[in-house]
């Protein structure tokens, strides 16, 4: 199947089926429980029932990430919202899982031999990669008063608030949109920053008071895309059903420039490949201090074919350029 029938960002409702009269069993899905995690792996269970027939079971996972108030940073970086989920794909307890791609770590999970253990079986098509302003008052972020404090949990986000805005109290938070968003309706916070895609699928869009381009807030590496994951191989060619190629080409750039840096969340880096032709990927990464005081941004084009190798040259040359000192004292 050509490209992805998952909405890059319209919400939609979950698949809760068993056996379906006694023939081929329902598919267990392993989601977090968050309502956006819900509307995700709500959305990619319509999309395999559509394209396959197969009926999808929702299995609520809860991992340390759900659970920890810490800063990601201190618990492990992205692995904390994938870890039990993979956990239940090695048991046997579902049979494939939903991740916001971001938080899926780059190097895969291996067995005592080094063998990967589990299959990146579809990326689907992406959503907005954009980061969005939720704030009072229906404030942009060029009007927020000097002081005013913005919430954000990633590193990355802190970093560009404060190249952006160095006057504003920049405060890390954790918590679903729902929490993030009502520190804003509570007067905790005079703003958030968020992912615009969570609030799409949530349908949350119109609560954003700005969006930010690319080329002003670069975004997370995978941003915006769902990566379905599962242990079987016969399972593969079935979730392939949901891949969508330019997504994936595009994200594996992305990833791989990470993967070269060596940066989790502990560290800001931001990284975003689009088609520049059909055959051409364009791809922008960035890296900064947590502090916003310094950072370097660089891009590079490479065949769509190479896209790792891409992101490879795009990291090796930001490393070149002094992207280690910059990591490094953002530890």
């Amino acid at each position: 199947m050509t490209g992805s029938p998952v909405p890059g960002g319209s919400p939609a409702s979950g698949v809760d089926a068993g056996a379906q009269d006694g023939a081929v069993p329902a598919l267990r899905l392993g989601t977090r429980a968050s309502a956006l995690a819900l509307a995700q792996s709500g959305m990619v269970a319509a999309a395999l029932t559509a394209a396959t027939g197969r009926a999808v079971e929702l299995v609520h996972i809860t991992t340390y990430g759900d659970t920890s108030s810490e800063a990601l940073s201190r618990i492990g970086g992205t692995g904390v919202f994938v870890n039990a989920l993979r956990d239940a794909l090695l048991a046997g307890d579902i049979d494939f899982a939903v991740h916001s791609l971001k938080d899926l770590p780059t190097a895969p999970p291996v067995d005592g031999a080094g063998n990967e253990v589990l299959h990146l079986a579809a990326v689907t098509e992406r959503a907005a990669v954009n980061d969005a302003l939720v704030a009072r008052d229906g404030l942009k972020l060029a009007d927020l008063p000097a002081g005013a404090k913005v919430g954000t949990g990633a590193a990355r986000r802190m970093a560009l608030v404060r190249m952006l805005r160095p006057d504003l109290e920049v405060v890390p938070i954790r918590g679903n949109v729902d929490t993030r968003v009502n520190f804003v309706r509570g007067g905790r916070l005079d703003a958030v920053v968020v992912a615009l895609a969570g609030l799409q699928r949530l349908g949350r869009q119109d609560e954003a008071t700005e969006v930010f381009g690319p080329d002003v807030m670069l975004p997370s590496p995978g941003q915006g895309a769902l990566a379905v994951e599962c242990r079987d191989p016969a399972l593969v060619p079935v979730l392939a059903a949901l891949d969508h190629p330019p997504t994936r080409a595009a994200v594996t750039a992305e990833r791989s420039m990470l993967a070269v840096l060596e940066a989790g969340c502990s560290a800001p880096v931001g990284g975003h490949a689009v088609a520049a032709d059909d055959n051409v990927l364009a791809l922008t990464g960035v890296v900064a201090t947590v502090s916003g005081s310094r950072g370097l941004r660089l891009s590079a084009t490479g065949p769509v074919a190479d896209a790792a190798g891409l992101g490879r040259r795009l990291a090796e040359e930001l490393l070149a350029q002094g992207a280690a000192e910059l990591m490094e004292s953002a530890q």
